[in-house]
C-alpha cells in the first residue's frame, strides 16, 4: 500500500491513537488549519506540490480565525509598503476572482469611517492620503448630512464620514472550507487530532512527530497562529517573535437589526487597533465589536458582562433604533497580536521553513495574498513544482441570507435548527462528505449555522445528537451547543 492510499483510506479517521507509522510523505507540510493555512494549502496544491495541512483539533478553524469581523478589506488604511500591504491587495483581488467559482457568497455593502469627535475628524485627511498611497483611490469624504442620507438611522452626533465602497461582508468560515477542499480535490491531505510534538531535519527533509504519527516534508509552513511561536521553539529551538494574545469580545444583534444599517461602520482607527465596528453580517445579523484586551491566556475566549454591557452601549449611541433590539449571542476571538504591529513572516532557509507569524485583523483577506507570497519564498528557496492543468474545484454550500438558502429548494426532509433554517439534508450532505467532513460540532455549526440562531441550540440538540451520533469524537451534549 501506498503512502497515498494509505491516507485516502484514513484521513479522515480523526480518531487514530498516537502511532509511529508514517502517515505522510510530502513535498509541504502546512501545520495549523487556520484561514491562513488552508489557502496555502490550496495554493501549494494547484501550484503542483503535494500537501499535508496538520491540525491538532479535530475540524479546521478552531483557533484564532474562529473569531473575526468577516470583513473583505481593501487595505486602505494599511500600512503604506509593508508585507501586509501587499498581501491584502493581492488577496482582496484574487478572492474577487474565485469567488463565484467556489460559491463564495459577498454582500456589497460598502463601509463609512465614522468621526463623532472633532479629534476623529482631524484624521480624516490622513486617512484619506493614505488610501489614496494604497491603491484605494475611490474614498470619499461625505458631511454629516450626506452621511445621515446614506444611513439615516446612525446617531445624529455623527460629524462626518469617509466613504469606501468596496469593503465588502462575506462568509469568514466558507472561504477557508473552500480553500481546504479545492487543496483536497486536487490531491491534497488533512490530518485532525494531530498536534505536531517535535520534528527532525535530516538536510533534506523534515520528519515532524505528531500526535498520530511522522509525516515527513520536504518543507514546513508553520501557520498554527495563537501557538506559533512555541512550535518555532519546540521544534526549531529558537523564535524570533512572541505571541502577545489579544481578545476580542462581539456582541450580535437579532437578525430585526439588518435593516437598521447596510454599510460597515468603521471606526478612526488608532496606532494599536482598528477599534470597535458595527457591521452587518453575510447571515442576516448585526454585531458590535472587537474589543482589543491583553491577556496571557492563549485559550480563553470567555466574554465580560461589563464589557459586553458596554460594547451594547456604544452601539445604541451610534445606532439608537438597536435600544429595541434583543442580543442574539456573544462571543469572544483571540488575535495572535505580537510584541510588533506588522507580520511576522520569517525564513530558516537553511532547513526549509517558513513562518507565518502575527496574522492578525487583516488575515481573513490577505490569506490568499499570504499563500502567494509563500510560493514565491518556496520558489526562491529551490522549489520545483508544476501547476495543475484544469484544477477541480469544489463548490461550498451557501448560507447567506440574501442569496437563495437550501430550505427554499423542496426535498430537505425536515428543518432542523428552526432559528437559522438549517435543513437535514444539509446536515446529511457536511457529516457525510467525501471531501472534508465536519469533525466536531464546532466545526458543523460553522459549515452550516446550526445551533447559532436565537435559542443557541436550546431546541435542536437532542435532534443534532441523533443525526451526528458516531460521527464525533466528543459527542454532542444534549441541552446546548459547545463553543
Amino acid at each position: 500500500m501506498t503512502i497515498n492510499q494509505q491516507n485516502i483510506q484514513t484521513k479522515f479517521d480523526k480518531t487514530l491513537p498516537e502511532s509511529n507509522s508514517l502517515l505522510a510523505d510530502v513535498d509541504i507540510a502546512i501545520v495549523g488549519g487556520g484561514v491562513v493555512g488552508c489557502a496555502v494549502a490550496r495554493r501549494m496544491s494547484l501550484e503542483g506540490a503535494s500537501v499535508v495541512l496538520i491540525e491538532k483539533a479535530a475540524d479546521i478553524l478552531d483557533g484564532a480565525s474562529k473569531g473575526n469581523s468577516a470583513i473583505l478589506h481593501t487595505g486602505f488604511d494599511a500600512p503604506v509598503g509593508t508585507l501586509e500591504w501587499e498581501c491584502v491587495q493581492k488577496g482582496y483581488d484574487e478572492y474577487l476572482s474565485i469567488r463565484e467559482s467556489l460559491n463564495l457568497p459577498l454582500l456589497k455593502s460598502g463601509a463609512l469611517v465614522a468621526a463623532w469627535t472633532r479629534e476623529e475628524e482631524e484624521k480624516f485627511s490622513n486617512i484619506i492620503k493614505k488610501g489614496f498611497e494604497n491603491g484605494v483611490k475611490d474614498l470619499q469624504l461625505l458631511s454629516r448630512s450626506e452621511a445621515l442620507s446614506l444611513e439615516p438611522n446612525l446617531s445624529g452626533d455623527i460629524r462626518a464620514a469617509i466613504k469606501v465602497p468596496r469593503e465588502y461582508v462575506i462568509d469568514p468560515w466558507s472561504a477557508p472550507l473552500a480553500y481546504l477542499m479545492q487543496s483536497l480535490a486536487n490531491g491534497g491531505q488533512a490530518l485532525f487530532n494531530a498536534g505536531v510534538t517535535g520534528g527532525e531535519f535530516t538536510g533534506t527533509f523534515w520528519r515532524l512527530k505528531t500526535e498520530r504519527g511522522t509525516v515527513k516534508a520536504r518543507y514546513v509552513i508553520n501557520s498554527a497562529g495563537l501557538y506559533g511561536d512555541i512550535l518555532d521553539r519546540d521544534v526549531l529551538g529558537v523564535s524570533d517573535f512572541t505571541i502577545k494574545p489579544r481578545k476580542g469580545q462581539f456582541v450580535v444583534f437579532d437578525k430585526a437589526a439588518s435593516k437598521l444599517i447596510s454599510s460597515i461602520i468603521l471606526p478612526v482607527p488608532t496606532k494599536r487597533t482598528k477599534g470597535i465596528v458595527l457591521f452587518p453580517t453575510i447571515f442576516g445579523n448585526l454585531i458590535v465589536g472587537p474589543t482589543a484586551e491583553e491577556q496571557d491566556s492563549r485559550d480563553d475566549a470567555s466574554v465580560d458582562k461589563d464589557i459586553l454591557n458596554d460594547l451594547h452601549s456604544q452601539a445604541i449611541k451610534k445606532l439608537p433604533e438597536l435600544e429595541n433590539i434583543p442580543v442574539t449571542a456573544t462571543y469572544a476571538g483571540i488575535r495572535p497580536a505580537t510584541e510588533r504591529p506588522e507580520y511576522r513572516i520569517t525564513e530558516d532557509t537553511d532547513r526549509n521553513w517558513i513562518t507565518l507569524g502575527g496574522i492578525r485583523s487583516t488575515g481573513l483577506t490577505s490569506a490568499l495574498g499570504i499563500a502567494q507570497h509563500v510560493h514565491s519564498l518556496l520558489l526562491k528557496q529551490g522549489a520545483e513544482f508544476r501547476a495543475v492543468i484544469n484544477p477541480s474545484i469544489s463548490h461550498v454550500p451557501n448560507l447567506a441570507e440574501h442569496i437563495k438558502r437550501d430550505y427554499a429548494t423542496p426535498g430537505y426532509d425536515e428543518i432542523v435548527c428552526h432559528c437559522e433554517m438549517v435543513t437535514q439534508r444539509e446536515i446529511k450532505a457536511v457529516l457525510d462528505s467525501n471531501i472534508l467532513p465536519a469533525g466536531s460540532l464546532s466545526g458543523l455549526k460553522r459549515r452550516t449555522r446550526v445551533t447559532m440562531g436565537r435559542c443557541q441550540g436550546f431546541y435542536c440538540s437532542a435532534r443534532l445528537a441523533e443525526l451526528t451520533k458516531g460521527k464525533f469524537k466528543e459527542p454532542i451534549a444534549v441541552g446546548g451547543a459547545d463553543d
